[in-house]
């Protein structure tokens, strides 16, 4: 009848060894901590903890105050992320622009760019959120066109040069290594 109550309430006993009367649970839990050992040792012996990157350097932080908001700190400064209001990350952007654009590898690419930060600068003055004025200007996409193609043909003619100049060194060196007389 017992049964017959356990069957109706959903509750049945963990099975158990007959041997050592433990549940299979407890006999997992137990030799767990055997099969971590024994998987780290055969990591060691592989060198799979060598070469780690912090290998022979203090823990960071190890000592200090606890700071609770560790994490995210840790956070921004790997992905390099930005917490600045939107006029100052503006002004920040702004500075960068021409090394942005100096990377893209056609005219339509950086006409994309500009407007795309122009934009930006607009949606920012419509915003009342607060914080600093934004003072960052509009750029003209026509003009940053026009002076990306220029640092760019400078550029090509740098390198030009420079080429010229270490293919120029090594025909002279590869002169004199080889007429030499003895």
């Amino acid at each position: 009848m017992s049964q017959d109550r356990d069957r109706d309430t959903g509750h049945h006993e963990p099975a158990r060894d007959e041997r050592t009367g433990q549940t299979a649970a407890a006999a997992r839990i137990a030799h767990q901590s055997q099969w971590v050992e024994q998987q780290l040792r055969v990591a060691f012996e592989r060198g799979d903890f060598d070469d780690l990157p912090g290998a022979g350097k203090p823990i960071e932080g190890l000592g200090t105050e606890h700071d609770p908001d560790w994490w995210i700190k840790k956070l921004i400064e790997r992905e390099r992320l930005s917490v600045l209001p939107p006029a100052l990350q503006l002004r920040k952007d702004d500075a960068e622009l021409d090394g942005l654009l100096d990377r893209l590898g056609s005219e339509r690419e950086v006409h994309r760019a500009v407007d795309d930060f122009n934009a930006r600068v607009r949606r920012a003055r419509m915003q009342l959120e607060g914080g600093p004025p934004v003072v960052t200007p509009l750029r003209d996409p026509d003009a940053e066109v026009e002076a990306w193609r220029g640092r760019r043909e400078s550029r090509i003619r740098a390198n030009r040069a420079a080429l010229r100049a270490a293919e120029e060194a090594d025909r002279s060196a590869g002169r004199r290594w080889f007429g030499r007389r003895r």
